[in-house]
């Protein structure tokens, strides 16, 4: 299978036992899975090369961690996962049989796992949303074409809204193929910050990146709100 997994991380050592065992059910198996640990002040590091997986040390940054699993990656296609999102079973299949149909990158849809019942709501929201405006975010799994990947230059260097400047880079050259199979991805943002005040949050710093305020101040205000 000719698909490159890569999971960047910083402090996943909760998340991990549970990412290793569901890639691990992989069928079938990916090419390879590349973990990058951005500078982790627990034993993220430990957990990932204990795997068994290639682990690598990165600068902390989502985006360099994620360009720096890309550089050694041997797959044809990459595929970015968060360390907290699990991918459906047959992942690695969905993904080689779409994109040898001429498609060159695109995203899974989304699924919240809560007993919040506004998370449903804002599960479709986002998988609407991105179907729409041919945008995808991190938590939606992207995958690319490695050729096309370095085409447009990899993910920016900037420390937010690195996923929404690819998607618009590969956007000009595509719309994404958005897969109605889900990925589960944790809901711990949202239960920790209150569903309604992530959700102004999040609007609202695409609001400004959309307007050309700069990532970093929009990081900034990210970190400010945590």
């Amino acid at each position: 299978m000719n698909v490159s997994i890569i999971v960047p991380m910083l402090n996943e050592a909760k998340s991990l036992a549970l990412c290793i065992k569901q890639l691990k059910a992989l069928t079938p198996q990916p090419l390879e899975v590349i973990f990058v640990d951005g500078e982790s002040g627990d034993d993220s590091y430990q957990i990932a090369q204990s795997s068994g997986y290639l682990t690598l040390r990165s600068p902390a940054g989502r985006a360099q961690q994620q360009n720096t699993g890309a550089a050694v990656a041997n797959g044809r296609i990459l595929l970015f996962l968060h360390a907290d999102t699990i991918l459906p079973i047959n992942a690695i299949s969905l993904l080689e049989s779409s994109l040898n149909n001429n498609f060159i990158w695109g995203r899974f849809d989304i699924r919240l796992v809560s007993s919040l019942r506004i998370l449903k709501t804002v599960e479709c929201m986002i998988n609407l949303r991105s179907r729409w405006s041919g945008i995808a975010t991190g938590d939606q799994a992207i995958f690319v074409l490695k050729s096309e990947f370095i085409k447009v230059g990899g993910f920016p260097s900037q420390p937010l809204m690195e996923d929404i400047e690819l998607s618009k880079r590969l956007k000009r050259l595509q719309h994404p193929l958005c897969l109605r199979e889900s990925v589960i991805t944790s809901t711990r943002r949202w239960e920790k910050r209150g569903v309604w005040r992530t959700i102004r949050l999040m609007w609202r710093l695409r609001f400004l990146y959309w307007l050309g305020v700069p990532a970093n101040k929009l990081a900034q205000a990210y970190r400010h709100d945590r």
